[in-house]
C-alpha cells in the first residue's frame, strides 16, 4: 500500500488529503480519518484504468463533485478536534469518556510497595466523575499508557458479561473473544466462531456496549446483513439503531479519547 500526501483547492480553501493505493480497492473512496482527515483510496496505479494521469484527473474530479460532502465533514472533525483540545485528554486534569460520561483525569501519588491502579470515583461523586490515576513507585509508562491498560481489562470483563448474558438466549457461543484496537470497525465475527471487539467500547454508554456484542453474536447465526440478521439483533436491543448512531457520531472521539490535546494541534 502506497500514500502521498497531496492537496486541492475547494471553493477557495486548500484541502491537504492523503492519496492512498490499496490492492484491494475497487474504485474511489472517501474517508475522514481522525488523525489524518480526508483520505482517498484508489487501485493501484498500472492497474487496468488507472494509469498515473487518468487517476490524478479522476481524483480531482471526484473531490470536486463531493464538495459539500467534504467540506461539512472536515468541519464537523475541526469541532470534534477543539472540542478535545479542550477537554485535555489523557493528562492530568484532563477529562476523557468513560461508559459515555465525561471523567476528569487526576494523577495521584505513588504508594511503596503498591501496584499502578485506576479507580473510578463516579459512584462516589456522581457529580464530578473521576477516574484517579495512581502509578507504582518508579512507573515508567506514562498515564495514557496506564489508563489504556485498566480500561482494556474493564472492556474485557464488560465485553464477557454480555456475552455471557445474550449468548445462551441467542443460541450461539463464540469460541474465542479477542479484545482488539482496530481502526475502521467496533467488531467482527468469523465463520470459525472466534469475535473480535474493540476495547473503545468501554469509553460509550453501556448500551452501546451491549449492541455490537449483540450484533456479532448474531452472525455466529447469521452470516451476513439481511432480514433475518437485523430481526434477530432488534429481538434482543430494540434500540440498536439509536445505539449505533451514537457510535457513529463519537468514533473519532473515542479512536483519539487517551492522546494528549498537544497530538491535536499537531494534527490540525
Amino acid at each position: 500500500m502506497q500514500e502521498v500526501q497531496r492537496s486541492i483547492v475547494l471553493g477557495g480553501r486548500s484541502i491537504a488529503y492523503v492519496h492512498r493505493q490499496h490492492p484491494r480497492s475497487r474504485g474511489l473512496r472517501l474517508t475522514i480519518d481522525p488523525a489524518r482527515g480526508l483520505v482517498v483510496s484508489t487501485p493501484p496505479v498500472g492497474r487496468r484504468g488507472w494509469a498515473a494521469d487518468a487517476t490524478s484527473t479522476r481524483i480531482e474530479a471526484f473531490l470536486r463533485d463531493r464538495e459539500s460532502w467534504i467540506r461539512r465533514h472536515l468541519d464537523r472533525l475541526e469541532r470534534e478536534r477543539s472540542a478535545r483540545r479542550l477537554r485535555g485528554g489523557a493528562t492530568d486534569g484532563g477529562h476523557i469518556l468513560y461508559h459515555g460520561v465525561a471523567h476528569r483525569i487526576r494523577l495521584a501519588a505513588a504508594v511503596p510497595g503498591a501496584r499502578a491502579s485506576v479507580v473510578d470515583r463516579r459512584l462516589d461523586q456522581p457529580d464530578a466523575p473521576e477516574l484517579i490515576v495512581r502509578p507504582r513507585r518508579g512507573e515508567r509508562r506514562s498515564i495514557d499508557r496506564i489508563l489504556e491498560a485498566w480500561l482494556r481489562q474493564r472492556a474485557a470483563d464488560e465485553i464477557g458479561q454480555a456475552i455471557d448474558r445474550h449468548g445462551p438466549a441467542m443460541g450461539v457461543a463464540p469460541k474465542r473473544v479477542d479484545i482488539r484496537d482496530p481502526k475502521t470497525r467496533w467488531g467482527s465475527a468469523s465463520r470459525t466462531g472466534r469475535l473480535m471487539l474493540s476495547w473503545r467500547l468501554v469509553l460509550g454508554p453501556r448500551d452501546a456496549l451491549e449492541t455490537v456484542v449483540v450484533h456479532e453474536l448474531a452472525h455466529l447465526q447469521v452470516f451476513g446483513h439481511g432480514p433475518r440478521f437485523w430481526a434477530l439483533v432488534a429481538r434482543r436491543r430494540p434500540n440498536h439503531l439509536a445505539d449505533r448512531a451514537w457510535l457513529r457520531r463519537h468514533a473519532s472521539e473515542l479512536h483519539a479519547a487517551l492522546e494528549p490535546a498537544e497530538a491535536f494541534e499537531a494534527a490540525g
